[in-house]
């Protein structure tokens, strides 16, 4: 019984997303490393504070996808854990109140470790927690989640790209720069990308469940051009960067996955069965923690 548990739990927090949440806090704080400032405590506790809340976000959106009745026979991808029949609703929410506390006290400590006694950046940092795990609740949970208003993406932008990149980067060094506000934005864009693939995985299921994600919103044709623009700016970025950081030459290494995911953006813009998407999804979210892991990586052999 121990072991179904274990398992149901595992399916549930669904750690194949984990990778992709912790690319924001390892490029933040390799931009801060190749600068000379980094400490072990303040990666750690983001990492753990990021996973913390991925896991979170996973959980609501199986609770919330199950009270809503968008999860049926007909999606196309992996079961959920409620609608599998592996965890009831009850325990669903427990899970969600005892993350969310794990989450907050992860935080804490974080912020103890890299903030010291600056009660401004207490005060701001706090609010940004907070949003943060009011996003991950709200993205399905509540009477008007916005996941279903299509408003999924600007999210993932914002915290798997702005808020992830640039937060980790200034709790290591207390400051910000344009060049790591480029990194975070690639990153969000490739995050965002991700999710672009899943909704429209998903597109024929949430359209007739009234579920309005930004691809319902675009039509199939749109989002698939949308993802297209997303995947290019993301690389975009990442190369503007490395032009900029004359320096950074090592940091080139994040191509080799970034050629591999041109080729899977063309077979997701022509792939017309749903479910040859979800392969595709599995496969643009390996590639964009590689992409981050090895420009990471390489931006620390410099000359």
């Amino acid at each position: 019984m121990l072991n179904i548990t274990l398992k149901s739990w595992l399916h549930a927090a669904r750690l194949r997303t984990l990778p992709l949440a912790s690319a924001s806090i390892i490029l933040g704080s390799a931009l801060a490393y190749s600068e000379g400032i980094f400490a072990w405590p303040v990666l750690l506790l983001a990492l753990l504070t990021a996973l913390l809340l991925q896991i979170l976000s996973n959980l609501a959106n199986d609770y919330g996808d199950a009270v809503s009745g968008v999860d049926d026979d007909t999606r196309v991808g992996p079961a959920r854990a409620i609608q599998a029949g592996l965890l009831t609703k009850q325990q669903m929410f427990r899970a969600i109140t005892l993350v969310a506390l794990l989450a907050v006290l992860s935080g804490i400590a974080l912020l103890a470790v890299s903030l010291g006694s600056n009660p401004q950046a207490w005060l701001g940092f706090i609010a940004l927690g907070g949003l943060s795990i009011v996003a991950a609740m709200a993205y399905t949970m509540g009477s008007r989640p916005y996941g279903y208003r299509g408003f999924g993406d600007i999210s993932v932008f914002l915290f798997f790209g702005l808020l992830g990149v640039m937060g980790s980067y200034y709790l290591h060094t207390q400051s910000l720069s344009w060049p790591v506000m480029m990194i975070a934005a690639a990153n969000g864009l490739l995050a965002t990308a991700v999710l672009n693939i899943n909704n429209l995985r998903d597109f024929s299921p949430d359209k007739a469940a009234g579920k309005l994600t930004l691809a319902v919103r675009l039509g199939e044709r749109n989002a698939r051009r949308y993802h297209l623009v997303l995947v290019a700016l993301a690389l975009m970025l990442f190369a503007s960067f490395i032009v900029w950081q004359s320096s950074a030459n090592f940091a080139w290494l994040c191509l080799l996955p970034a050629l591999v995911l041109m080729k899977v953006t063309k077979t997701v813009m022509l792939a017309r069965q749903h479910q040859l998407l979800d392969k595709q999804l599995q496969l643009t979210a390996k590639l964009s923690f590689f992409i981050a892991l090895l420009f990471s990586l390489g931006l620390q052999f410099q000359y």
